[in-house]
């Protein structure tokens, strides 16, 4: 993620990653209820992971 933010600005990767966090987090905060951290931390980055696939995928990557 560094590397990321480093190559195309801070404000570049809010905007782009922005809507797929947020809806990752709303997403692991109603439906993930597995009584552990890992496997609810686990669930939430492989969501942030999919949504953020999807988006770049149906929208286009804005990456310069």
């Amino acid at each position: 993620m560094f590397s990321y933010v480093k190559q195309v600005g801070i404000s570049t990767a809010l905007s782009q990653e922005a809507p797929a966090f947020l809806l990752s987090v709303v997403i692991a905060e109603v439906f993930y209820k597995f009584h552990s951290f890992t496997l609810e931390c686990a669930a939430f980055l492989a969501t942030w992971y999919g949504l953020s696939w999807a988006q770049s995928r149906l929208f286009g990557s804005r990456a310069q």
